[in-house]
């Protein structure tokens, strides 16, 4: 059974920073593609980053150039550094194992961790 633990979440000020990190559990993680998604309030769920396999990354247009995404299959954990935030990346970030069909990605699975909780104040 995959678990994932979000953390690294809080409170900061527009055009400050924040690194997230994404435990994961199970295996197979270094031949797996990862994502980090953002749920703000009243929106849905959105991708906003992910890595593949061999650490190609793609980002939203809100956040590219701001944000990075990368991985450590060593400790078969993902991160998330987020620069110059603003107000509207606040909201609850889960991370997810990726699967793609005809060129995008979706969550690869239906139960999510608890994300964690970036509140961004302007």
């Amino acid at each position: 059974q995959v678990q994932l633990v979000e953390s690294g979440g809080g409170l900061v000020q527009a055009g400050g920073s924040l690194r997230l990190s994404c435990a994961a559990s199970g295996s197979g993680f270094s031949s797996n593609a990862m994502g980090w998604y953002r749920q703000a309030p009243g929106k849905q769920r959105e991708l906003v980053a992910s890595i593949s396999s061999r650490e190609r990354t793609n980002y939203a247009d809100s956040v590219e150039g701001r944000f990075t995404i990368s991985r450590d299959n060593a400790k078969n954990t993902v991160y998330l550094q987020m620069n110059s935030l603003k107000a509207e990346d606040t909201g609850v970030y889960y991370c997810n194992w990726l699967t793609s069909s005809w060129g995008r990605y979706y969550p690869a699975f239906a139960s999510w961790g608890q994300g964690t909780q970036v509140t961004v104040s302007s």
